[in-house]
């Protein structure tokens, strides 16, 4: 049959209208099943990292299948060559030495792997009417109300005296048991009904019921307390001092799964921003001796504003790079001034059920592939790097000759809040840098849904950016 001929409309519509489609109507069958397996690895990922501790340990322990080794100050580099350096067990920073010097600057792929969650206080430990408690501390921009009657997990580490750290997983395992938070009958929340979805959870009531069973063969106060301790000193050889220097989080018990009869989306808890960080290393896994040395950050501390010696405001990222760069003799801020850093992380999809908080001509849509991001920040750009005209066209450049779908973002409309980055204080480093990731539905949610094609387009335009 003779293809019909396009009118002079349609060929012009063509040429200069931007028409965004859905990446499935652009994904051939190879695609879909490297899209599909890649996925099955990001779900073994999220499993095993629910923490950024455990973050870390997780890719370590694939980077040291993939062939990277610690990187120690003063080791000679060669092109080729993979390293990787541990920042105090909370970040991680690899590279893949290119062919090019390090004075052609470098391409980095720069996340984070810290979510919200619930930190326990420093003396957390209580007992109330014959229960026992354990007080937290949210962690980053959580909505309350979301934490209460579901199942958690309690992960992190115990600081001894001695120097030694005691390993804490409970909830995880197959058979363990899990804790939760209370929250007031509907019988009895009249009142409670009437207050603003903020203020119905105070914080200080987020408290994580862990026992009611008391301590046989003693009549003093604080029974369950005490029986909850002797468990915990007979698995752990801890003491309620211990908890001082603690680092303990409850996060949701909840395993990665498929979505929708279809499976084509990822339920899970840590989406943002595990999901770009595993993109970002899933990336990095797959170079030879890249043009220029390509460098994953896993940075800590985003959701409370990238602060502390783990986050990405701290100086241990140039040190690595410092390190990287007296290797080769390279001043490191020459370096910077050529460097180009994707800071990928999750943006806002655009959701239907509570559409008058979004701009939808400028919003993410699922499916549509990785989301860009000129700027971030909140009311005004407040926070944000605001990528360059320059830096957008180069990245789009760089997607599309590699075949990446993708579509531009804002977080919302300019009025109705916003968020920030890792990007910004790349970018204070002298480095171009633009936001990109995933779209996320229920964002900062202990269950947040993700597309699984934006999820593998993001893999791909990592590896894009490493290869230019």
């Amino acid at each position: 049959m003779e293809e019909k001929q396009k009118t002079p409309g349609e060929l012009r519509r063509e040429a200069l209208l931007y028409q965004p489609k859905n990446g499935y109507d652009r994904l051939s069958p190879e695609e879909e099943a490297d899209l599909n397996a890649y996925c099955e690895d990001y779900k073994k990922y999220l499993d095993a990292g629910k923490t950024e501790r455990e973050c870390v340990d997780e890719t370590v322990r694939l980077a040291q299948l993939h062939g990277f080794v610690p990187f120690t100050r003063g080791m000679a580099l060669n092109p080729g060559d993979k390293v990787y350096r541990v920042n105090r067990g909370k970040a991680v920073m690899l590279a893949v030495v290119g062919s090019e010097p390090l004075s052609e600057g470098v391409n980095i792929g720069a996340a984070h792997i810290d979510s919200p969650r619930l930190d326990l206080k420093p003396n957390p430990l209580y007992e109330d009417a014959e229960l026992a408690f354990l007080k937290t501390h949210y962690y980053g921009g959580i909505r309350k109300y979301q934490w209460v009657t579901i199942p958690l997990e309690l992960h992190g580490v115990v600081a001894l005296k001695d120097g030694t750290n005691v390993q804490v997983a409970i909830g995880a395992g197959e058979g363990d048991p899990r804790f939760t938070i209370d929250d007031l009958l509907p019988h009895l929340g009249v009142e409670q009904s009437k207050k603003p979805l903020g203020e119905a959870i105070p914080g200080e009531s987020l408290n994580l019921l862990i026992g009611s069973r008391p301590f046989k063969g003693d009549e003093g106060s604080d029974r369950v307390k005490l029986a909850i301790l002797d468990l915990l000193n007979q698995k752990y050889g801890i003491v309620e001092e211990d908890f001082i220097s603690a680092e303990l989080s409850a996060v949701p018990a909840f395993r990665a799964v498929d979505i929708g009869f279809d499976r084509s989306l990822i339920g899970a808890y840590g989406h943002d921003d595990r999901v770009c960080g595993f993109a970002a290393l899933a990336a990095l896994f797959t170079l030879g001796t890249p043009r220029r040395t390509a460098i994953c950050m896993l940075a800590d501390k985003e959701e409370i504003g990238s602060t502390g010696v783990s986050g990405m405001k701290s100086a241990a990222f140039d040190t690595f790079m410092s390190d990287l760069c007296d290797a080769q003799r390279v001043p490191l801020k020459v370096c910077y001034e050529k460097s180009f850093c994707l800071s990928a992380d999750v943006t806002a999809a655009f959701d239907p059920n509570f559409a008058e908080v979004y701009e939808k001509r400028n919003s993410a849509r699922v499916n549509y592939g990785m989301g860009l991001c000129k700027y971030t920040g909140s009311r005004g750009k407040g926070g944000a790097s605001d990528a360059s005209a320059e830096v957008v066209a180069y990245t789009r450049r760089v997607l599309d000759q590699a075949g990446v779908v993708w579509q531009m973002a804002e977080l919302g409309k300019v009025d109705a809040g916003g968020g920030g980055t890792v990007a910004c204080y790349m970018a204070e480093r002298d480095i171009d840098t633009i936001d990109a990731g995933v779209p996320v539905l229920s964002m900062h949610a202990p269950f947040e849904t993700v597309s699984k094609l934006d999820c593998y387009m993001t893999y791909r335009g990592m590896k894009a950016v490493y290869e230019a």
